[in-house]
């Protein structure tokens, strides 16, 4: 099995090696020109890179300049072997956060065979360094140790992670919170001291603009995303909708706060996660790399039926199955179009629920995390 496991771990790196050095992702080669274009003025948000709009942070761009430099295949080979390291490093975070003694490889090879995952070096993304930074800096958080570098960083990154330093206030993890907003700060100053124009511009109004994306296409799973296919268009959806991401905010990061408190953090950082979805107005199919910690939330949990139908779901990603890329099929309901279509999105929403109910139910509290602190579990007992 380990020979098994091996050989097949090795063909899943030749095969991204290969794809690296002979496909030009597009993601990657957008970040790279923010490279280019940070320290010109406005240009990073004013003028369209590669045909598509800069939407990610000055920092982000930042980050990118040394890469800018190098010759594109080299800078993209460096990028490809990095995110699979921070893939692996998440893949080892996530089995220590639920004290089980799994194969690492067999974790990687799965993970891999991921849509979310392998999108992820399709389009040559940031989501593995996100999730491996959060996961990183939570598990030192569950471990009782000082934290909070690693969210300000990934929310200097891309604005979503400040989910987690909400998470952190949730659960009274004051001075971690502290310290990732204070990162967050350093790096975005860094930012601004580098490209103040860019900065000033992106801050006070290309941040919030979602009319630079394609909302209503296919790959945005996010509440939004949905109703913005099924009214139709952007301009059918008000500013009533304001009031479903905070409900939505305040639902899961309530929840994920008790799972912290019952002493699960992975329960608490797979719910922040989706959450965090669910509440971005874009969250393309490559973002739901989320769906790691949560499978290894329902595997350890026995829950392993859903955890298959979870795979399964998220491994054949079926709503680019359905009609999409501007096809009339992809606007309105249609019931069995309709939920094919948004099947992250129902799947996040079903783990939130799945999540709330055995939190109701189930009273037995998890193993503590290797390394952390001594728990007191008093009071607590099986009712399921």
């Amino acid at each position: 099995m380990k020979r098994w496991l091996a050989f097949v771990l090795a063909i899943e790196v030749l095969g991204i090696v290969a794809f690296t050095l002979t496909y030009d992702s597009l993601d990657f080669r957008i970040y790279r020109l923010g490279g280019h274009a940070i320290t010109d003025g406005t240009s990073l948000y004013e003028e369209q890179l590669a045909e598509h709009w800069y939407t990610n942070t000055p920092f982000m761009a930042a980050l990118f300049m040394p890469l800018a430099a190098l010759p594109l295949t080299l800078a993209r080979l460096l990028w490809q072997l990095a995110s699979l390291a921070a893939f692996i490093w998440a893949c080892a975070t996530t089995l220590k956060l639920s004290g089980h003694n799994a194969s690492l490889k067999a974790v990687v090879v799965g993970g891999l065979l991921l849509a979310p995952v392998w999108h992820t070096f399709f389009q040559g993304q940031v989501n593995l360094f996100l999730l491996a930074l959060i996961l990183a800096d939570m598990h030192r958080v569950a471990q009782g140790r000082p934290a909070g570098i690693g969210i300000g960083i990934a929310t200097a990154i891309k604005l979503t992670p400040a989910i987690f330093v909400v998470l952190l206030l949730a659960t009274r993890r004051t001075k971690e919170a502290f310290t990732a907003a204070a990162t967050f700060a350093v790096c975005t100053l860094l930012a601004y001291a580098i490209a103040p124009d860019a900065s000033r511009l992106y801050w006070l109004h290309t941040f919030y603009d979602t009319s630079r994306v394609g909302v209503p296409y296919i790959s945005n799973q996010s509440p939004y995303g949905m109703l913005n296919r099924l009214l139709r268009g952007t301009a059918e959806v008000g500013d009533w909708y304001n009031a479903v991401p905070f409900t939505i905010g305040i639902l899961g990061l309530t929840l994920a706060a008790l799972w912290a408190r019952r002493g699960d953090w992975l329960a608490a950082i797979a719910v922040a996660g989706v959450t965090g979805l669910l509440v971005s107005p874009i969250s393309w199919a490559h973002h739901w790399v989320w769906i790691v910690p949560a499978l290894a939330v329902l595997i350890r949990n026995n829950n392993r039926v859903i955890a298959a139908c979870a795979y399964v779901l998220f491994a054949l990603a079926p709503m680019w199955w359905t009609p999409h890329n501007g096809h009339p099929l992809q606007y309105g309901f249609h019931p069995l179009i309709t939920p094919v279509a948004n099947c992250y999105l129902l799947a996040g929403l079903f783990f939130m629920i799945h999540m709330a109910v055995r939190l109701r139910v189930h009273r037995e509290p998890p193993e503590p995390v290797p390394g952390g602190p001594s728990t007191h579990w008093k009071g607590l007992e099986c009712v399921s």
